[in-house]
């Protein structure tokens, strides 16, 4: 059986297509026209070379598994609820729709750390049964695709799991992002300004979220009707400042590490990190 990825060339379906290159799986990968993979790949998938409202039935025909990694606006600053929506709960509903009338019968979609919210606050290790509080668009829109994707599956008894993704990082993060802005400066023997990083954390690398992934294709506790949402991450909470110091010497920074030149953000959240199963 062949499966069928979404958001295939974006930062967490580039590392998952590289963790399938030495499987034996046929894969079919969604991909804007004019888009590329993040990092390079080992293998080439079969690219559908559509948007997502343009994949039909028959695109899906003879795939056993949906993986659904697309997101829409997933970094700040965040689309307008309104396209958030759009494209990350009424599109791949459609999608889902298509892959269900195609004989689709297994559903594994990317969700957000960032749907918990201000309810992810009160914890100190988030559990994926944590009540939904998403304060920006991006987040309310894969809070809803949360609630409506595991009702979908109970409405029409396909086995479906939602892993929400916390703090991941790697090769092909945007640019902007915090571990990408340490090694540009490390390597370039530059000083790193910082807050005092006292924040905690659950740092993934995009290679563990990756084979999570890619061990949902053979797990044999899905049923249909009855989805299950997990949290993905290491277990293993620190400080941004431990994680930055850690970095810091792997690339043997010949720059400073300037902790505390910053100040934190407005509501920084000190800590947030998941329960895993």
């Amino acid at each position: 059986m062949k499966i069928f990825v979404t958001g295939g060339t974006g930062f967490i379906g580039s590392h998952f297509l590289n963790r399938l290159s030495g499987d034996a799986h046929g894969v079919i990968a969604l991909k804007r026209p004019g888009s590329s993979p993040r990092i390079p790949l080992k293998a080439q998938p079969q690219w559908l070379v559509k948007t997502m409202p343009e994949v039909t039935v028959k695109d899906l025909r003879g795939c056993g598994t949906l993986i659904h990694l697309a997101a829409h606006s997933a970094n700040v600053p965040y689309d307008k609820l309104s396209e958030c929506l759009r494209w990350n709960v009424w599109e791949p509903s459609v999608l889902f729709e298509n892959a269900i009338a195609a004989g689709v019968r297994r559903f594994i979609a990317a969700g957000s750390s960032f749907e918990y919210g201000k309810s992810g606050e009160r914890y100190d290790f988030i559990p994926s049964s944590a009540p939904l509080e998403p304060t920006q668009s991006y987040p309310i829109s894969k809070a809803a695709a949360s609630i409506a994707f595991a009702g979908f599956a109970r409405e029409k008894k396909i086995e479906m799991l939602i892993l929400r993704v916390f703090q991941v990082f790697g090769e092909g993060e945007l640019a902007s992002r915090f571990w990408p802005s340490l090694r540009k400066a490390a390597l370039a023997g530059e000083d790193f300004p910082m807050t005092a990083g006292e924040q905690v954390r659950d740092f993934v690398p995009a290679e563990t979220v990756a084979e999570k992934f890619a061990a949902a294709l053979a797990r044999s506790d899905l049923r249909a009707g009855e989805p299950k949402i997990e949290n993905v991450g290491t277990g293993k909470p620190q400080t941004l400042r431990s994680f930055a110091e850690f970095w810091w010497r792997h690339w043997n920074a010949k720059g400073k590490l300037k902790i505390g030149a910053l100040p934190y953000r407005a509501e920084e959240v000190m800590r947030y990190v998941p329960e895993i199963p």
